[in-house]
């Protein structure tokens, strides 16, 4: 039975067609001069042709390259982090102004060996990107920041657009999958940022395809509806590398297209659920949705 998870064939719906036009070279140009970050590349987005070369949108990811904390699904390396950088928030502004962004989405990589888990920083960036792209909207997807109220605060005080938070996966796998990282505590970032300030929208997302059910799927969605949370992503985990955890299974469109049903039926004010959905694919257009429906 291993021999057949590790060989999982990969289904035809996840075949992605690649678009290197000039908007694309251009983007990655833009961020190795600017010295910047993305979580396109550094996690291995299946996306990133489109939204680079077609949608001329980006995730960034600040506060280095380096995570603490080592989950079994990401891509991104582990190891000592870098040395704080507070001339990054006004070079990825620009960078936002040179590309003519509407929307920027900003992460980071956990930053467990700070008080404040970034918090500071990011905030920062969030004021710097809004400073010289007035007419931009921003989401942030922030670590737990160690579940810390004034943390959280800090960063919802900048006024982000949307205030995502990924939980992942589900409550039973989540020891397995997540480094450090807690079920509850994800929880209770969304329900605090919230509490904070109800008028930001909250967001999360659920990779799926590591031996969930449907039945745990749904008591996610009753858990992040418990939290008020706004947005759910729906998304299949693709093992990046070898020494990453194996697939157990490919959910199809069809399966993706009845849990998005059922997410829109607890009350989210919006879902993208699909075999290549991430958490930020199509994030210009679930700012305007949740805004819609609020």
């Amino acid at each position: 039975m291993a021999k057949q998870e590790e060989y999982l064939r990969k289904p035809e719906w996840l075949k992605i067609k690649l678009n290197t036009n000039e908007s694309y070279k251009g983007l990655k140009k833009l961020m190795r001069e600017k010295r910047l970050h993305t979580v396109c590349e550094e996690a291995k987005c299946p996306n990133i042709h489109e939204c680079w070369a077609e949608r001329k949108t980006a995730t960034f990811m600040i506060l280095g390259d380096v995570c603490t904390r080592a989950c079994r699904f990401c891509a991104v390396k582990t190891g000592l982090p870098n040395e704080l950088d507070w001339e990054e928030p006004e070079r990825l502004a620009e960078s936002v102004q040179v590309m003519g962004l509407k929307h920027v989405v900003i992460t980071a990589v956990a930053r467990d060996d700070l008080r404040d888990g970034g918090a500071a920083v990011f905030a920062e960036t969030v004021r710097q990107v809004r400073k010289m792209n007035p007419g931009t909207s921003i989401e942030v997807l922030p670590s737990d920041m160690g579940g810390k109220e004034e943390n959280v605060k800090t960063l919802i005080d900048a006024k982000p657009d949307i205030f995502n938070h990924n939980i992942e996966t589900i409550r039973r796998l989540t020891p397995r999958v997540r480094a450090r990282a807690k079920y509850d505590r994800t929880l209770n970032v969304l329900r605090i940022s919230k509490q904070l300030n109800p008028s930001i929208p909250t967001k999360s997302s659920l990779m799926i395809g590591l031996g969930e059910t449907k039945e745990e799927i749904i008591e996610l969605m009753d858990d992040l509806r418990d939290a008020d949370v706004d947005i759910m992503t729906i998304g299949q985990y693709l093992q990046p590398t070898k020494s990453h955890l194996k697939i157990k299974k490919y959910w199809s469109p069809e399966e993706f297209a009845e849990l998005k049903e059922i997410a829109l039926s607890k009350g989210f004010k919006h879902c993208e659920a699909g075999p290549l959905v991430r958490s930020s694919y199509h994030a210009d257009e679930q700012v305007n949705a949740a805004k819609a429906n609020s």
